[in-house]
């Protein structure tokens, strides 16, 4: 079976009897050496000293008086973030419960750390998948994507390579124009699929979230997968190309965009986003449902922002499913 993710870092952890990631101390040296908390050249002795006693000793503790030693206030905010990730995902025993306990505790935490969370999550729940679109689809989970338009076809491409190629567009149009910036990339689909394998931790195919069905049964299985791995829970999701008598009795937005609209819809406004995808959930049984909701489909929108954006919010469909029982309480 292919490798995909390296970056993930799913290698470096092992796995439970349930098939959770335990947190292991390879993967915390991998924190370790990520750019925001590896310390710059002008890091103070005491950032220095902190960081070597952690490459040694990766569950150590630290003290606050430890941290208030340190010079720069960025810092110490970087270095709370991280320790206090490592260490709430330690008390939690998993990689999947402590996210899951950060999601139900409200704990405010940098994107950066949350998106390498759900991307670790999604490497396990998608582990042994050798479907390209589907692994296409879940990188949007943890990865936001910015919205293009041909052929009057929605696609959407990593909003950090876009970044990247508008920076270039703006230093040097003659290299951007021969590179062929955003239009010169891959659209996933017709017979390509087999370079997805190559290039996973590149991010650098396009998804033909519009115009091509496979793109969206992708992320109908990616959504399936997620909630089966962390909430044990078996769904049927059905991407529409219709939104045609939609009984909305209850809806999720698969992101902010998509919240904003389901709530437009629900009060009978006019749309204050673009829609880009519905799906439709189904629970195989019943009985995990709301007993009032229970054979009534539960409805997945997701939109895009003002500036074109699909920034996914993975833990509304933890926390926003009409369970008979909740999850995470």
């Amino acid at each position: 079976m292919p490798e995909f993710w390296v970056a993930s870092g799913h290698h470096l952890t092992r796995l439970n009897a349930a098939g959770r990631m335990l947190v292991t101390d390879e993967l915390i040296l991998a924190w370790l050496a990520r750019p925001e908390v590896l310390p710059p050249p002008e890091a103070c002795a005491a950032e220095r000293a902190l960081h070597r006693r952690l490459l040694d000793k990766p569950r150590a503790k630290v003290s606050e008086m430890e941290l208030r030693a340190l010079k720069d206030p960025d810092a110490q905010e970087n270095w709370r973030f991280l320790l206090g990730l490592r260490d709430r995902l330690l008390a939690a025993g998993t990689v999947e419960e402590g996210y899951a306990a950060i999601m139900r505790e409200g704990v405010q935490m940098p994107q950066v750390f949350l998106s390498q969370l759900v991307q670790l999550i999604m490497r396990n729940a998608l582990d042994g998948c050798n479907d390209p679109q589907v692994l296409r689809a879940a990188e949007c989970f943890f990865r936001p994507q910015r919205a293009h338009v041909k052929d009057d076809k929605l696609l959407l491409a990593d909003e950090e390579l876009v970044q990247l190629y508008e920076a270039e567009m703006h230093e040097s149009p003659l290299t951007a124009m021969f590179s062929g910036g955003v239009e010169g990339l891959d659209v996933l689909g017709g017979g390509n699929e087999w370079t997805y394998w190559s290039r996973s931790d590149a991010h650098t195919t396009v998804l033909n979230f519009g115009g091509d069905p496979e793109a969206r049964r992708g992320m109908a299985e990616a959504i399936a997968a997620f909630l089966r791995h962390m909430l044990n829970l078996s769904v049927t999701v059905t991407a529409q190309t219709r939104a045609d008598d939609v009984d909305l009795r209850w809806f999720v937005g698969l992101d902010p965009a998509g919240t904003a609209i389901g709530n437009a819809l629900w009060q009978g406004r006019p749309l204050p986003a673009t829609l880009a995808g519905l799906f439709r959930l189904e629970f195989d049984d019943t009985s995990a449902v709301r007993p009032a909701l229970a054979g009534h489909p539960v409805w997945l929108i997701m939109g895009l922002g003002a500036d074109g954006a699909l920034r996914m919010k993975p833990q509304n469909l933890l926390t926003g499913l009409p369970l008979a029982e909740p999850v995470l309480n």
